[in-house]
């Protein structure tokens, strides 16, 4: 299991999106199990991955857990500016 965080400029909001296109159907192929307005769930390949985003005082806090994805998840976030 891997938990990484960040502090991005990017909204909570566009955060989630950003990871439901990553992860999600059309990126990696990960099913979305649940989904709030800030934060996703995805499952698939023997593994899932949680993000959730807050609101920061200059954008975000990213919070990602995740297990079997842990390159993808350290590519993600590497991918939040």
């Amino acid at each position: 299991m891997l938990s990484l965080t960040k502090n991005t400029k990017i909204k909570p909001e566009d955060v989630k999106k950003r990871a439901v296109d990553f992860f999600g159907p059309k990126g990696l192929g990960l099913k979305i199990t649940s989904e709030e307005s800030c934060s996703v769930c995805l499952e698939g390949g023997g593994g899932d991955v949680r993000v959730a985003a807050s609101k920061a005082e200059k954008g975000a806090t990213v919070d990602l857990e995740t297990r079997e994805w842990e390159s993808q998840a350290k590519d993600f976030m590497a991918s939040l500016k």
